[in-house]
């Protein structure tokens, strides 16, 4: 089960600005390798993938697989072509998804 997510973008930014933009979802992100007080294997639920929009506009994407950490944290880097919103969009093996819309401002 994902909970809460924090993205980092720059307060303000200028066109053509080349920014970094962090994200972090909180997800115990469960192998399906470990078993519970009882000896039964605790079902896999990991956050399977992200994918990032900014106005409309694919610009991440990842997927992921049983290696990756609790807590997965991801940066990526792109060039400001105007003001706009990010939609950040994960999913875990539950199928539940959880998305995270952030302005980013010019100015």
């Amino acid at each position: 089960m994902a909970s809460k997510t924090r993205i980092k973008l720059p307060e303000k930014t200028t066109l053509g600005e080349v920014i970094e933009v962090r994200a972090l979802i909180n997800h115990v992100m469960e192998t399906g390798n470990r078993k519970d007080a009882n000896g039964q294997v605790i079902p896999r639920n990991i956050v399977n993938s992200l994918a990032v929009t900014f106005e409309d506009v694919s610009i991440f994407r990842a997927e992921f697989g049983s290696g990756i950490s609790s807590n997965p944290f991801v940066a990526f880097f792109m060039r400001v072509t105007g003001p706009g919103e990010f939609i950040f969009t994960w999913v875990d093996d539950a199928g539940e998804k959880t998305v995270e819309r952030v302005p980013l401002l010019i100015g």
